[in-house]
């Protein structure tokens, strides 16, 4: 984004997802995230922030939009999220622990879990794996004895049924996992990698990420951008509120859920038009405005 336009990027890992150390870590409502993003934005820039667009994806997006309509941060002027919708995301809440229970729980090594991602299609971009999957999961040592399960990179046979749900929940009881070829010997502690959160203790708060979005976005007033993989993803209300002009709309196939890890360049190139066409930023004098699409 740098390379593109004149902005500064503050990326920060909502609670329990990094190494972000808080109280009650597993409160992962609507209401306390927002407030977090507020607390990280006021902490950042003090009390008088400068003018910020706010992007998430999938519930991280679900949290952008509540935290931007609940004016929890007045200097916000432009909403991007990217691919979630209420519709979809709703529809697949009934199944999601058996998608989770069908994840691996483990991996024996950091590229045993990059190869799983990949294999199994929540990431398509292996440069992209490499990055994420390391802030995913964490390094946890089990005595002998233990039931530490390790677990190989999974097969390609995975459906795509549920993948709008959340970006850490691509998992199903179709895929097939692979015996690995390498014998190692173990030692007196086993040593692996496991989930830095566990989603399926976090079922409470689930229908309060999605529920009532689609409307809470078209609801925010500031210029809004929604980036889908799919046009099939738009659900009733959204379909209307695009037809009225209401937001703008990038669909960036062929990608997965993790559109901003398939497709890394067509996102940023996408969200530089959207700060451009509405003069939030000033494109790097070494781009050329051709390159976006949304300024013609």
């Amino acid at each position: 984004m740098t390379s593109r336009v004149t902005c500064r990027v503050l990326a920060m890992d909502l609670r329990g997802h990094g190494a972000t150390q808080v109280r009650h870590a597993d409160d992962l409502s609507t209401q306390t995230m927002s407030r977090d993003v507020a607390n990280v934005v006021r902490a950042t820039y003090g009390e008088i922030p400068p003018p910020i667009i706010l992007v998430g994806h999938s519930m991280g997006g679900a949290i952008a939009v509540h935290a931007t309509c609940g004016a929890l941060q007045p200097s916000v002027v432009g909403l991007v999220v990217i691919d979630v919708v209420e519709g979809s995301a709703m529809d697949v809440l009934h199944s999601m622990q058996n998608f989770l229970r069908g994840r691996p729980k483990s991996f024996k090594t950091i590229d045993h879990a990059i190869e799983w991602s990949v294999k199994s299609g929540q990431i398509r971009n292996l440069e992209s794996a490499k990055v994420s999957m390391v802030g995913q999961v964490r390094r946890f040592e089990g005595e002998e004895g233990e039931s530490t399960e390790q677990v190989s990179p999974v097969g390609e046979g995975v459906a795509e049924g549920h993948e709008e749900f959340y970006d850490l929940n691509y998992a199903t009881d179709k895929a097939e996992t692979t015996t690995s070829e390498a014998s190692l010997s173990e030692p007196e502690t086993l040593s692996a990698y496991c989930w830095r959160i566990d989603l399926s203790k976090a079922e409470k708060y689930w229908d309060g990420w999605f529920r009532g979005i689609s409307n809470l976005f078209l609801s925010c007033n500031v210029p809004k951008l929604l980036m889908l993989a799919g046009i099939d993803r738009l659900d009733r209300d959204l379909t209307i509120g695009q037809m009225q002009g209401k937001f703008m709309m990038q669909v960036l196939p062929p990608c997965g859920h993790a559109v901003h890890e398939d497709t890394p360049d067509k996102v940023a190139d996408a969200l530089a038009s959207f700060m451009i066409r509405h003069k939030f930023a000033e494109a790097r004098s070494e781009t050329k405005s051709s390159s976006y699409p949304f300024m013609r």
